[in-house]
């Protein structure tokens, strides 16, 4: 007999000796075959229910509502609950799912374009700041001036104050990065800067950052403030954001710093001109201006029941500590407003500058603050009481 009959015989003989083995043999195969047929409804895997709300990242809650909307349906598999993956998945590409993930705007919410699941963490008292770093090509012109803002963290503000299409005021222009987060939240911004060079290089950014045209969608004034504020309407914009000089501080700051820049081509000042804000000499005089010729101008601009968001530091003056976030605060809290209404402060958000150097101040002599945050202070403009 050769090889090959004998394998052949040997697997007959097996299967006439062993009938009983090879019927229960099949009998599991068959089995399993139908257990993954239950296993698979309609061409699509089924699932269990845990792992139905982590695809679909719904509480408990939504998910039996879900169901109860028919808008998720029950596959029985012996016995048990599943859910199909494929159905699922096919779900999830619907708006009814995307609002129920992130929520619908109230259609009393005359505030901003936000869901409650999105206003809820715009609430924290604290945000981080976040920029595109030195090297990225949209930071080549922000990093030009001595004291750029970041276009994201005025977003975020932008975003939470206004709705589309609302207007946005900025006495403060800078290198444009109030206009950049308009110009790509579809807001318009109205941005006024003393220095011919910084305006001109926001106009630029927008063309370059944002597109060909984009700058003409919004008003860009070369002017000082103090003078062409007055020149705009009363009651005409939805908000104001700015980060103003902190007083005299470039002309303070670590030679370090102003060397580097120095040696980089970059401009350590805002500006020579006596007008500008920074080169005032005194404090109180700086304060004085800043309040009443810049931002009670801002507070009449803006509409009643309308916000202002003034982004500022705390810093040091030789060997005293300045509180200018307080000073603010102080000056202008409960202060009338010229043409009605008066300015009420509403809160503080910390923005926290955690990817700054620490520097040794003090060491090892005494305690000199590391300042790696900045304080936002919101103000609303409220009517008087008793007034119409």
């Amino acid at each position: 007999m050769t090889s090959e009959k004998k394998i052949k015989f040997e697997y007959c003989e097996y299967n006439m000796f062993d009938g009983e083995n090879f019927l229960e043999s099949e009998k599991k195969n068959n089995e399993e075959m139908n257990e993954n047929m239950d296993e698979h409804h309609n061409g699509g895997e089924l699932i269990t229910g845990a792992e139905a709300m982590k695809l679909l990242e719904f509480s408990r809650h939504k998910f039996d509502k879900a169901i109860q909307s028919d808008l998720i349906h029950v596959v029985i598999s012996r016995g048990r609950k599943r859910y199909n993956y494929l159905e699922l998945s096919e779900f999830m590409k619907t708006q009814v799912y995307i609002d129920m993930v992130n929520g619908t705007v109230d259609p009393r919410n005359k505030l901003n374009d936000l869901t409650g699941k999105e206003w809820l963490p715009a609430t924290k008292s604290f945000f981080y700041q976040k920029g595109l770093g030195a090297n990225h090509i949209e930071a080549q012109i922000e990093k030009l001036h001595p004291a750029p803002f970041s276009f994201q963290d005025i977003l975020q503000l932008i975003t939470f104050f206004t709705k589309q299409g609302m207007k946005v005021l900025e006495p403060f222009g800078g290198v444009g990065s109030t206009a950049k987060a308009c110009a790509i939240s579809n807001r318009f911004c109205t941005s006024i800067e003393l220095s011919k060079k910084w305006h001109e290089l926001s106009i630029k950014r927008l063309e370059t950052e944002v597109g060909i045209g984009s700058s003409e969608n919004h008003n860009f004034i070369n002017g000082d403030s103090c003078n062409e504020l007055a020149k705009l309407d009363t009651n005409s914009m939805d908000f104001m954001v700015t980060s103003p000089p902190y007083w005299g501080i470039l002309n303070k700051q670590d030679q370090k710093v102003k060397k580097n820049r120095v040696a980089n081509n970059l401009e350590t000042k805002y500006s020579e001109d006596e007008n500008d804000l920074g080169n005032i000499k005194d404090y109180n005089v700086f304060l004085d201006t800043l309040v009443n010729k810049i931002f009670l101008q801002c507070a009449r601009i803006i509409k009643p029941g309308k916000y202002m968001a003034i982004i500022v530091s705390d810093f040091r003056d030789k060997s005293e500590f300045i509180s200018f976030h307080s000073d603010l605060i102080y000056h202008l809290n409960k202060k009338m407003i010229p043409a009605g209404g008066v300015l009420k402060l509403q809160g503080t958000k910390i923005l926290l500058q955690n990817h700054k150097s620490l520097l040794p101040y003090g060491y090892p002599f005494g305690y000199v603050e590391n300042i790696h945050h900045q304080y936002v202070l919101i103000f609303k403009k409220e009517k008087v009481k008793g007034t119409k």
